[in-house]
């Protein structure tokens, strides 16, 4: 009898744990349909989809291989760029099945968590995959130099550097937000991302390089000695934003030595062109003409790099070859980039993106709105065109989520439906990892396909969100700039576009909302109140809300913000903020406040420095990117104080002082304060609506 019973919770325990993993592969095949438009089926094939064993879970195409290979012939694996799934093909039938019952529901440990592999059959899976990026070529003037160093060498120069003592009069060495960097020759001064040319650090370039700069002559690589030598140290994870460097501060070759681990560095050019180029270990990366001066390029912060599988450790560009992507764990790698200090303006080809060939302009200052309809216009004038502008930018620069709002969001039940309104470049909409191809829900076979129509135009039935909260996490966006949409998009986040007064939603949908520096952008008490009253409506009865502003109190407690502690790297202000290059400093630590007409207008603001009034624009240093007219649009000026390599943008904001967020949110009705707190530079506060 208890031999019996025994069986009998087995085969209840093997019941339950084919039934959940049929479930999921049932959740896959929807997903699957809805997000990349391929059929899954209900016959066995040579080919299945494997949901979780992509790239964008950590799972390497070596790992993948090594677990399929348990199964049968593998014929073909593809591994689309960023996806949570990938495609196997096996050279039977019999293979295949053998793959789907044994290996469904197996777990597979990667970079420190554990993945949970499913598979769904295929009819077929399309070998000629439409490659759009297969054929892109490195930009005109870049060159990478493989194995320029030996190993030998390579160990001779790294052991030449000293990271524990501090001769900051030698090296002016700084431990920056995201890497360390020593500069010798001449400090490189993130304050106006040039040099100072009348203040030569002592003991010049490192003698531990000089056969490097020599066999560059000897190669005539260059034909001019750099004079100017920067050299960061970047952890995994770590990273630089895009960039171009100044075009008056440097000469017009620019040499890069990759020692310790190879990385991926990334290419912008102003029309959108991208192109990811791996620099392997001790590799050179020569830059001249237009890579130099008109594409900007960067380290995205992360862990691991999509690479090619074969010839991975080459030099090259990463296509989207699913058939030959892989990963690559980043290791400790140091960069030594030698330049020429220029003495004299530059004349590049280049003058829309030149500095030293920027017209000195500046717009009138905007008069404070009198109206809703003023506060409209300076709006488009000063926050959605400005966001059209640097949306590549922008996004370039936001990588990691908030804590707080990282926090807020996992302690979401499991079925929430959240909306973030003003998502930018979807940052927070994958902060939940849970969710399969990780952004909107998975619907059933019952349902609408999932999509922001679905939520417009009311298709969500109360049975079908209440089985929505049983099953998954969605995580829907919004944001004005249609730019960032189509990032978002590129991304593969759910998001569209409108504005956060009107959000074609309907009333009481949402589990949750977060509002991320975003109604600070609205330029009248009235606008902003409007902006929190249309979240509340959003919310269901015990929907929670999370909003945050950017705060007069740049130092509150006697604790000065990062904003203000910040090194001047990074030109970064909380949220939708200030982009990587600093402004021109006017008058430091004051806002300059403009009069016109007798009429106050906004006083255009001192990045890093404490804030003397609300209401004022913050400049963006756009870098690479051509301007559409040789007519300055209103929102754009040019530095006359220090040169830049591209043209300021200027965004309206109104700072938020002690009290003032909780005080407007007290004239929302049917919600409740639920706390309130200061964050580095930002007041935030969490509401839960109430029953009317």
């Amino acid at each position: 009898m208890a031999t019996n019973c025994g069986g009998s919770v087995e085969t209840v325990k093997k019941n339950k744990e084919d039934k959940k993993r049929l479930r999921k592969e049932i959740k896959v095949s929807h997903t699957l349909l809805r997000h990349e438009g391929i059929n899954t089926v209900s016959f066995p094939t040579k080919n299945l989809a494997v949901a979780n064993g992509g790239l964008g879970n950590g799972v390497s195409r070596e790992q993948l291989l090594h677990v399929l290979g348990q199964c049968g012939h593998v014929e073909c694996l593809l591994m689309p760029p960023n996806k949570p799934y990938a495609f196997v093909s096996y050279g039977t039938v019999k293979d295949a099945r053998r793959c789907q019952t044994s290996l469904g529901g197996s777990h597979l440990l990667c970079q420190g968590q554990t993945i949970t592999l499913y598979f769904c059959f295929v009819e077929k899976v399309d070998y000629n995959y439409n490659f759009t990026c297969s054929s892109i070529e490195l930009p005109p003037g870049l060159k990478v130099l493989e194995d320029f160093v030996t190993s030998e060498e390579e160990t001779g120069v790294l052991e030449s550097l000293d990271w524990v003592s501090l001769n900051n009069d030698v090296t002016a060495q700084k431990s920056l937000k995201h890497r360390k960097v020593k500069h010798y020759g001449y400090e490189f001064l993130y304050e106006t991302n040039n040099v100072d040319k009348d203040k030569l650090l002592p003991g010049g370039l490192p003698s531990a390089c000089d056969f490097v700069l020599e066999k560059c002559l000897k190669e005539n690589i260059i034909n001019i000695k750099p004079d100017q030598l920067t050299v960061n140290q970047y952890q995994p994870g770590q990273g630089i934003p895009p960039h171009v460097d100044t075009h008056s501060a440097f000469e017009d070759t620019i040499l890069s030595l990759s020692l310790g681990a190879k990385t991926v560095m990334d290419f912008r050019h102003p029309d959108g062109r991208s192109v990811a180029v791996v620099l392997p270990r001790r590799s050179l990366l020569v830059m001249k003409g237009e890579s130099r001066y008109l594409w900007t390029h960067g380290i995205t912060p992360r862990k691991l790099d999509v690479v090619p599988a074969v010839g991975g450790e080459r030099p090259g560009v990463v296509t989207c070859d699913p058939r030959d992507l892989t990963l690559s764990q980043r290791d400790t790698r140091t960069s030594f980039t030698f330049r020429k200090v220029r003495h004299t303006p530059c004349d590049c080809g280049y003058p829309s993106a030149c500095d030293s060939q920027q017209p000195c302009w500046t717009p009138p200052a905007p008069p404070l709105p009198r109206s809703d309809t003023d506060a409209a216009q300076l709006e488009s004038r000063f926050v959605h065109a400005v966001y059209e502008e640097i949306a590549g930018h922008f996004s370039g620069t936001r990588h990691s989520p908030w804590p707080r709002v990282a926090a807020f969001l996992r302690s979401l039940a499991p079925g929430a439906l959240l909306l973030d309104v003003g998502c930018g470049n979807g940052k927070y909409l994958g902060v939940r990892p849970d969710v399969f191809a990780g952004k909107m829900g998975n619907w059933g076979s019952q349902r609408p396909p999932a999509s922001p129509a679905s939520l417009i135009y009311g298709w969500y039935t109360k049975c079908t969100l209440n089985r929505l909260q049983d099953q998954v996490d969605a995580a829907v966006g919004c944001d004005r700039s249609q730019s960032l949409m189509q990032i978002c998009a590129e991304r593969g986040f759910q998001a569209f576009t409108c504005d956060a007064l009107d959000v074609p939603l309907r009333s009481s949908v949402c589990d949750a909302c977060i509002s991320i520096a975003v109604i600070h952008h609205f330029s009248t008490q009235e606008r902003r109140l409007s902006a929190i009253k249309e979240l509340i409506r959003l919310l269901k009865p015990g929907g929670r809300a999370l909003i945050s502003v950017w705060a007069l109190e740049q130092e509150y407690n006697k604790q000065r913000s990062k904003y203000l502690k910040k090194t001047k790297e990074e030109n970064g202000c909380p949220g939708k903020d200030c982009g990587t290059i600093p402004p021109p400093q006017v008058h430091a630590g004051k806002d300059v406040s403009l009069v016109q007409n007798d009429q106050t207008t906004l006083s255009v603001h001192t990045n890093r420095t404490t804030f003397s009034s609300q209401d004022l624009l913050v400049p963006w240093h756009l870098k690479g990117v051509t301007q559409k007219s040789p007519e300055p649009p209103a929102h754009l000026t040019d530095s006359v104080t220090e040169p830049t390599s591209g043209p300021i943008l200027h965004r309206y904001y109104h700072v938020f002082c002690e009290g003032e967020l909780e005080d407007l949110c007290r004239k929302v009705e049917n919600v409740t304060v639920q706390s309130s707190y200061y964050d580095q530079g930002n007041w935030c506060i969490i509401l839960e609506k109430t029953d009317a």
